[in-house]
C-alpha cells in the first residue's frame, strides 16, 4: 500500500515547535484518526518511535495515523505535557490543516507512558474520543509503585544524583533519544521520585493535587470504551495497573476489554520478535477490530 507521510507543527511554545507525523493511504478521505502517543516515561522519546510495521497495519485498516510529540519532563511538568495532548486533539478536531480526516472519529492509542496519556485523555479531552487503547499503561501515578523505590530497578547499579541531573537541562524539549536520559528515569525509579520530578507534586504532601492525573480515579460514566493490554511479566509497569483500570471501568459501567498476556514483559510488541510472535499478531488483529468497531468501520 502506498502511504503518504507529512510532518506538521501543531503548536509552538517558547520558540519550540511541537510536531506531528501524519500517515494516510493515497486517496483517503474523511477517514477515522488514530492519535498515537509514544512512551518513554514522559522523559524521553519522540513520535519517531512509531514502528513502521504498526503504522502500516493501522493505515491498511483504514485509519489516518497521527503520531505526535509532546514536551518532555522534567523540564516540562505533566500539566503542560497534557496541554500538548489537548492541543494536538483540538488541532485534529478542527480539521488539522485540511487533512483527510473525520474529526468526530478519533481513537487514542499509546504505549507505556503513552498508554497512560491515552487513559488520561479519556478524562481530560472534550469531546470524548471514540475509544482508547493502552499498551502496558498505568492509571495511578501516586501509588507506591511510582512514589517509592522500585525493587526491580534497585537491583541495578545506583545512579548518582549528579549523573542523573547532569543529563537533563532547563530548555523545552520535545524529542530525545533513549541515551542518556534513561539515566534520569532510572534514578527516579531507584528513589521513588517520578511523581515529584515529572508530575510536579509530592504524593505525600499534595495527594489531592495528583487526583486529576490518576485515570483510575477519574473513570466515570461517559468515559470512552477502552482496550487494556499488559504483559503479565512486566517489570517496569506492574500488570496490576491495567487490572485496576479494568476494575474501575467495571464499577462505572464503562465498556472495556482487558488482555493480560502470560510470560510477556514491557514493550513485548516493540522488541524482537514483536509482531512476528503469533500471540502478538493475534493481539494486533484484536486491536484493529476493537478500533474499527468504535469508529464504525466494517
Amino acid at each position: 500500500m502506498s502511504v503518504i507521510q507529512k510532518t506538521y507543527t501543531f503548536k509552538t511554545v517558547d520558540g519550540c515547535a511541537i510536531r506531528a507525523d501524519v500517515y494516510h493511504a493515497a486517496g483517503a478521505e474523511h477517514a477515522p484518526v488514530l492519535l498515537w502517543l509514544h512512551g518513554g516515561a514522559l522523559i524521553l522519546g519522540s513520535r519517531a518511535m512509531l514502528p513502521e510495521a504498526h503504522m502500516q497495519r493501522y493505515v491498511q485498516a483504514g485509519f489516518v495515523v497521527v503520531a505526535v510529540d509532546y514536551r518532555l519532563a522534567p523540564e516540562t511538568k505533566l500539566p503542560d505535557i497534557m496541554s500538548d495532548i489537548q492541543s494536538a486533539y483540538a488541532w485534529l478536531c478542527s480539521g488539522a490543516d485540511r487533512l483527510p480526516v473525520d474529526p468526530e472519529r478519533i481513537v487514542i492509542l499509546g504505549h507505556s507512558a503513552g498508554g497512560y496519556l491515552s487513559l488520561l485523555s479519556g478524562h481530560w479531552l472534550m469531546p470524548r474520543p471514540q475509544a482508547l487503547v493502552s499498551f502496558y499503561g498505568y492509571g495511578d501515578v501516586a501509588g507506591e509503585w511510582y512514589s517509592q523505590p522500585d525493587v526491580f530497578y534497585c537491583q541495578l547499579p545506583r545512579v548518582p544524583a549528579s549523573e542523573a541531573y547532569g543529563v537533563i537541562g532547563s530548555a523545552v524539549l520535545t524529542e530525545s533519544p533513549v541515551v542518556p536520559r534513561e539515566r534520569f528515569y532510572l534514578y527516579c525509579r531507584q528513589n521513588g521520585l517520578w511523581p515529584k520530578a515529572v508530575v510536579g507534586y509530592d504524593p505525600q504532601l499534595e495527594p489531592e493535587a495528583l487526583e486529576p492525573y490518576c485515570p483510575v480515579r477519574q473513570v466515570k460514566p461517559g468515559y470512552p470504551p477502552v482496550l487494556l493490554i499488559h504483559g503479565e511479566a512486566d517489570a517496569d509497569v506492574p500488570v496490576q495497573q491495567s487490572i485496576a483500570m479494568a476494575a474501575a471501568c467495571q464499577h462505572q459501567g464503562v465498556a472495556h476489554v482487558l488482555r493480560v498476556l502470560p510470560g510477556l514483559g514491557h514493550g513485548f510488541d516493540l522488541d524482537a520478535p514483536g509482531p512476528q510472535n503469533p500471540l502478538v499478531a493475534r493481539l494486533f488483529d484484536e486491536v484493529l477490530a476493537f478500533m474499527r468497531q468504535h469508529v464504525g468501520l466494517t
